[in-house]
């Protein structure tokens, strides 16, 4: 009896590897298929939307979705198996995006009839949501997060800085342009200020009075430089990130915590001891 629990274990803790980390060649492979049957998924989702398409090749797409709905439901299994705290990976954000992207063709089978058909394309655009399930396997996604994590004080002082100066900027058009030139109100001319600001330009509200155009003016070319200050803060922070780079894709099989030091003998998290081979 005693010589049996280990096997189990050791089951365990093989898959385990296998589904969560990309550092074996098992692991690689399994993110590799994992990344193509997504992708697969999508475009399935994608030609399903064609009424042309779908006419023609209607039972093909079914099967097909029907067989990568199962496929993602035992991964989705798996993953819920190989952790000693199933609750860790169903409430995480990962595990949350696989289950919006596997229930939708379960649920098809409940909403059936004419009057659910509408409530049936909503569901099926739930599948989209697989796209999201490619982060988790491309390398570089992580350096982004944890650059994105760190500047997410400075981004939001940013953003509040720029709300502030739309204010001004939509109270003073409203003021010099007026209702009679299609500044009807403030969150109105917040609105131009938005677009200006962001160089996309509509054209549906433009300043007609000399010193209107004046201000839209600077706007316009003081929008240039608010573009490039989100992206030189994440670079920064991305920069550091790179420069500290010494996490691999090891996973905790207790609590699902991640991004570990190379060196790192334990969780950083809960403490439990890692896998290594």
């Amino acid at each position: 009896m005693k010589q049996k629990r280990p096997q189990k274990s050791n089951w365990k803790t093989k898959l385990h590897e296998i589904i969560y980390e990309a550092d074996t060649k098992e692991g690689k492979l399994f993110d590799i298929i994992l990344i193509f049957t997504i992708l697969l998924s999508i475009i399935l989702v994608m030609l399903e939307s064609v009424e042309s398409f779908d006419a023609k090749y209607h039972n093909f797409l079914n099967i097909s979705e029907w067989v990568i709905t199962i496929l993602f439901s035992i991964e989705y299994i798996a993953r819920i198996v190989t952790i000693k705290k199933p609750t860790t990976y169903i409430f995480s954000f990962y595990g949350i995006i696989d289950l919006l992207a596997t229930i939708p063709k379960y649920l098809s089978l409940i909403f059936v009839g004419t009057h659910a058909l509408v409530a049936l394309r909503a569901l099926r655009l739930l599948r989209v949501f697989r796209i999201l399930k490619l982060a988790r396997y491309l390398g570089a996604s992580r350096n982004l997060i944890a650059a994105l994590k760190a500047s997410r004080i400075k981004i939001s002082v940013f953003l509040f800085s720029v709300l502030v100066l739309t204010i001004i900027l939509g109270t003073v058009m409203y003021l010099i342009e007026g209702p009679e030139n299609g500044f009807t109100s403030i969150p109105h001319s917040m609105y131009w200020a938005i677009v200006t600001l962001t160089t996309v330009g509509y054209g549906d509200l433009a300043p007609h009075t000399p010193f209107g155009q004046f201000i839209a003016s600077m706007v316009m070319i003081l929008g240039y430089g608010i573009i490039a200050v989100p992206t030189g803060i994440v670079t920064s922070e991305m920069t550091k990130v790179d420069n500290t780079a010494t996490i691999n894709t090891q996973h905790c099989s207790n609590c699902n915590a991640d991004v570990h030091s190379n060196n790192a003998k334990f969780c950083h998290q809960c403490g439990e001891k890692l896998n290594h081979e």
